[in-house]
């Protein structure tokens, strides 16, 4: 059963589902359903349930690509909002933010020095890459 809010209007708790699409972690909800049940998203360490509620004060790590957020929930919204009001339902651990901003300049870093080609190879490209591909076949 389903409690009805406080007089105040405010919300015990919401949806994990529901509260990842209202926070902007997913663009949509089927999105952040399904990531909820691949094991994306942990609550205090352990992986739930879609229809699990999320309450003020739970410590989130959302999984979201290559990027980890560990986050704790400030504020319950089951509406998808502006961004600024979408940040204001969590709060990301500096430690999280920071490992996050490494990672990414690590990937940057990576990338730099590949530049990827203007066109398809041409017939005598395509024979020296097969040649190459011979070499490294021995």
């Amino acid at each position: 059963m389903v409690e009805p809010p406080s007089e105040a209007g405010a919300l015990r708790g919401v949806r994990i589902d529901v509260w990842l699409w209202a926070a902007r972690f997913f663009r949509t909800r089927p999105l952040a359903r399904q990531a909820v049940e691949t094991g994306k998203v942990e609550v205090a360490g352990q992986r739930p349930k879609p229809s699990r509620l999320v309450r003020v004060g739970d410590a989130l790590r959302v999984v979201r690509g290559e990027d980890v957020f560990e986050v704790e929930v400030l504020g319950l919204s089951d509406q998808r909002g502006p961004a600024p009001v979408a940040q204001a339902l969590y709060r990301e651990h500096e430690a999280s933010r920071l490992a996050r901003e490494e990672a990414a300049r690590l990937r940057r870093a990576a990338r730099d020095g590949y530049r990827p080609p203007q066109s398809r190879p041409d017939k005598r490209a395509r024979r020296l890459l097969r040649a190459l591909g011979d070499i490294d076949a021995l």
